[in-house]
């Protein structure tokens, strides 16, 4: 029961249900943690990314990606692509997972909340100001800071020999927060195609009540936006040697 497609597919699970999860917990009528605010939902976005990576890694992803573009720019730094549709397949389905269990978790909220926007938003992000091509960019911006940042967490610069066993899932999740914290106010820092596609979808497919529209007009700016800030990162990466 150990593999990598395994290890990819219960990380991202972990990590959209606790991310998710957050953001319904501040959103929904009736909840303990209702209205808490920015600061909750980024340290519970940074707090489930360090869930997801150590799942992954137990159930047999070591490089515990769990991010469609964090695969995609390993993948232009190393020239391999060959294990691209087995990562992003995990990743996806994971995801979409993730946010079905969050949905059923809190099942007797979603009748308590009137606003389908606000619903929409647990699941997926928006732009605070629409304005596509600014929204492309804030996604890229944020995508790359995490792509470089995290390669440099495990460069040889940093330490010849990686970050102590168990402290690089921290830093990771600490640069999440700080993402979200510095940048994240623009998009709502998706910087992931498959946390944001995957609760989309089943926003979409779940029979929730007044759910609205899943705002399938947005949807192509976080997977436009972080997929080419990987790629950029990951030249970088594979030019500078880092």
């Amino acid at each position: 029961m150990h593999s990598v497609w395994l290890g990819e597919f219960l990380g991202t699970l972990v990590l959209v249900l606790l991310g998710n999860g957050v953001c319904a917990g501040v959103t929904l009528r009736k909840s303990y943690a209702a209205d808490a605010g920015w600061m909750v939902i980024t340290t519970g976005w940074a707090l489930a990314v360090l869930c997801g990576v150590m799942v992954a890694q137990a159930f047999g992803s070591p490089g515990a990606n769990l991010n469609p573009a964090i695969t995609l720019a390993e993948a232009v730094t190393s020239g391999d692509y060959s294990h691209i549709a087995l990562y992003w397949s995990a990743q996806l389905l994971g995801a979409i997972c993730g946010a079905a269990i969050m949905a059923l978790h809190y099942a007797p909220h979603w009748k308590l909340t009137p606003d389908p926007a606000a619903k929409l938003g647990i699941f997926c992000t928006n732009a605070a100001v629409s304005n596509p091509l600014a929204n492309i960019i804030s996604e890229m911006v944020g995508t790359a800071v995490l792509v470089i940042v995290a390669a440099s967490i495990y460069s040889h610069g940093v330490s010849m020999t990686g970050p102590a066993a168990g402290v690089g899932p921290w830093l990771v999740a600490s640069l999440v927060w700080g993402i979200g914290l510095s940048l994240g106010g623009t998009t709502g820092y998706a910087i992931n195609p498959a946390r944001d596609l995957g609760p989309r979808i089943a926003h979409w497919l779940l029979p929730i009540p007044g759910k609205g529209g899943s705002n399938w007009r947005y949807a192509p700016i976080p997977i436009i936006g972080d997929l080419a800030g990987a790629v950029l990162a990951g030249v970088l990466l594979r030019y500078a040697h880092v």
